[in-house]
């Protein structure tokens, strides 16, 4: 008969288990998965400068942009897209765009730009073209946009559908961290595909 200690020990383990379930399998999917843990957390859009620490920096959890939703999702799986895109744009600063007049990279904000994520994806995974096909898309895939207002945006590919079977969408515009039907709201201007892993 087991002890009263170990029943509560393993009861508690189920509970963690039931409460966020293991990231395992398909990376795709398991990216889909910590992204999200996201939804109901972060809950403010906040697209303020801040100085974070490098690496593993961030800003509150409550708090973030569409940026922070691919950031705190990889890091879950073990990739800081911080320093990876830090270091990326260290060794070719050109190979990004020249939009806000900087002289060198600055690990507190190049990660939560969409254009250099974009630019990164590219270079370190797969650019798949933009697409209005729904069959094309795949969970976990990276999907950029530019809003009607010019404003560029990401997201996350969902392993979920609509009942027009359309995929949805993990991400943040404004509103925090939601699961929406949002994939041709806008003008797609790239589909990307990084699997790497932590």
């Amino acid at each position: 008969m087991r002890s009263p200690v170990v029943l509560l020990f393993a009861a508690c383990l189920a509970t963690l288990a039931a409460a966020r379930p293991a990231l395992a399998g398909d990376p795709g999917v398991r990216l889909v998965a910590a992204a999200r843990e996201q939804i109901g957390v972060t809950i403010v859009y906040d697209p303020s400068y801040q100085r974070l620490d490098y690496p593993g920096g961030d800003i509150a959890l409550e708090r973030g942009v569409c940026t922070d939703v691919l950031v705190r999702a990889y890091r879950r799986l073990g990739v800081d897209l911080q320093v990876l895109v830090h270091e990326d744009m260290a060794a070719a600063f050109g190979a990004y765009p020249q939009l806000w007049n900087l002289s060198r990279p600055d690990p507190n904000i190049d990660h939560r730009r969409v254009p250099n994520l974009a630019t990164f994806f590219a270079r370190h995974g797969e650019a798949l073209g933009a697409s209005r096909r729904a069959q094309d898309y795949a969970p976990g895939d990276i999907v950029t946009w530019r809003l009607v207002s010019g404003v560029p945006h990401i997201g996350i590919v969902s392993d979920r559908a609509s009942e027009a079977g359309v995929p949805l969408v993990i991400h943040n515009i404004g509103r925090g961290t939601l699961e929406e039907d949002v994939l041709f709201a806008y003008e797609v201007t790239g589909r990307y595909r990084y699997r790497a892993e932590g």
